[in-house]
């Protein structure tokens, strides 16, 4: 779900950056050089010298200490991103992995009703009401296990999260093969391959940030495109091998697919040097287990605050369109042409708005998900005021362009908030808070729509969360720019301070030298 990047997209602070040029003010050349010309106009030259050295150690220790950087920051701008090389291996990788994933997630409407008549009667309501939890136990667990993946993603790196994630979810898909009742498939679908996903998904949009920084949104489109593609040709082909194949052969044919996307996360090298204690020099463990400086910034947890509010009515649409088709234009007309219209101007909106994305500085691109959540807030309002079905056609195309924009930014925008060394737990926490309204939202829905036997007023009511997380999100990019200023002020203190002691403690320390040697004569 997720992407864009930007040339700011985690590079060092300002402050950090003035701090890490004057952490050693003493030893620069031209220092060196007037000190040399000021000892040889002095008497005792080699006496001053020594005392000077002494005296310039201390000094220098001092100003070290106190304009001191943060070590991770400095080693972050030391590096350099590639921009391309094996990172085009890695980007088709990712954009396999979202594909595949986000394919089989987003076509259980197709399994839903094989499964209706594998394990029982296709009238049964009670048997409707169990099998539907089977997909939203499956599509919550994604996004639930994500601040877990996160954690796994810092101890032991993206390929190996990625790697072993395919892995679980290649054993779950398997084993659901073998399922003869509906009660195991909550275990093996619904959590197993289900967790699998969340494991794989989740380091193929952190390792983007090692191999791309100016070209981060571009192709975090097209790493996210790969779901669009996969969501409008994969459901031709399960229904093509469900009839071919039948339901259990089909899940062993998409298990291939799970053992690719294990294949594919070797590729998943990682680039960026991983941060160190300055005191230890060993990789800070707790940091790791749970990175509490990701909630020291105040934009993130104003991110963290109006996304998750945005999505209690923002995928009511996509859960109850197709119901609301059917009573207001009856079950022949060609409903599915509605999900491949979002389908696919998802995709182009994710290549459009990612390679934007490049073009807007810093905490700015929160501006393009702002855009987006209104946009898609005023359409479900719309739905219920569509009396053609062109009507409908047209609010789909728009509402699956400004859905690619929100997913195609995500990633960037936490690596503006937080930086690259911290955007895998910033990123896995959202991704967790995000699973209670995905839950929740439609669900809502579909009990106004049950006590007041209408969809309209659900629709209505839908549109409202969208609207409100956007002007939420509207804060950030105040936050940061005060965040900024105020670096950039503490890197000017600090720039004085050195400067000062510069040009004050080297004649000091030859005055008390030349008294000393008065008082001996």
């Amino acid at each position: 779900m997720t992407e864009g990047g930007l040339k700011d997209a985690h590079s060092t602070p300002p402050a950090a950056a003035e701090k890490t040029n004057t952490s050693v003010p003493f030893h620069d050349e031209e220092a060196t050089e007037e000190d040399t010309k000021t000892a040889e106009k002095t008497p005792l030259n080699e006496d001053v010298e020594k005392s000077d050295n002494n005296e310039e150690t201390k000094g220098s220790a001092v100003v070290k200490l106190v304009g001191s950087s943060d070590p991770d920051c400095a080693a972050e701008a030391e590096f350099e991103h590639p921009e391309g090389g094996w990172g085009w291996v890695v980007m088709l990788a990712a954009m396999w992995c979202n594909g595949v994933i986000f394919g089989i997630q987003n076509s259980f409407g197709i399994f839903f009703i094989s499964l209706l008549d594998e394990f029982g009667s296709a009238e049964d309501d009670s048997l409707k009401f169990k099998t539907a939890w089977v997909g939203s136990l499956s599509m919550g667990m994604i996004f639930f296990c994500s601040p877990i993946v996160s954690v796994f993603t810092d101890l032991f790196g993206c390929r190996k999260t990625a790697v072993a994630g395919a892995a679980v979810g290649l054993i779950g898909l398997f084993a659901s093969s073998f399922v003869r009742t509906l009660g195991p498939l909550y275990f093996t679908y619904g959590i197993v391959f289900a967790c699998g996903c969340s494991f794989a998904y989740q380091p193929s949009l952190v390792i983007l940030g090692h191999y791309f920084k100016k070209r981060l949104g571009l192709v975090n489109g097209i790493v996210t495109a790969g779901s669009s593609v996969f969501t409008i040709t994969l459901p031709y082909l399960l229904s093509f091998l469900l009839n071919w194949l039948g339901l259990h052969n089909t899940f062993r044919f998409l298990s291939i697919f799970m053992l690719v996307l294990m294949l594919v996360g070797f590729t998943y090298k990682p680039l960026m040097p991983e941060p160190r204690s300055p005191q230890t020099g060993k990789v800070t463990r707790l940091s790791k287990i749970f990175n509490f400086n990701i909630w020291k910034s105040v934009g993130y947890r104003i991110w963290a605050l109006g996304i998750p509010a945005a999505l209690y009515g923002y995928f009511v649409p996509y859960v109850h369109l197709m119901a609301f088709v059917e009573e207001s234009f009856g079950k022949d007309v060609n409903k599915e042409i509605l999900l491949m219209c979002i389908g696919i101007t998802s995709g182009v909106g994710r290549m459009i708005f990612g390679r934007v994305a490049d073009y807007v500085p810093g905490a700015n691109k929160v501006y393009l998900q702002v855009s987006s959540f209104l946009v898609i807030g005023v359409l479900s309002m719309m739905i219920p005021l569509c009396q053609v079905f062109g009507g409908l056609i047209a609010v789909c195309l728009l509402m699956g362009l400004f859905d690619g924009c929100f997913i195609c930014i995500m990633a960037p925008i936490a690596f503006e908030l937080v930086g690259s060394q911290n955007a895998s737990q910033a990123i896995g926490f959202l991704l967790g808070m995000m699973s209670l309204p995905m839950i929740v939202g439609p669900p809502i829905a579909g009990l106004l729509r049950d006590k007041l036997g209408t969809y309209n007023e659900a629709f209505y009511l839908a549109g409202i969360p969208p609207i409100i997380g956007g002007l939420v999100l509207c804060f950030i990019p105040y936050v940061e720019r005060r965040k900024q200023q105020q670096q950039q002020q503490e890197a000017a203190a600090h720039k004085m301070l050195d400067g000062k002691a510069n040009s004050v403690l080297q004649p000091y320390n030859a005055h008390e030298e030349k008294k000393e040697l008065e008082c001996s004569i």
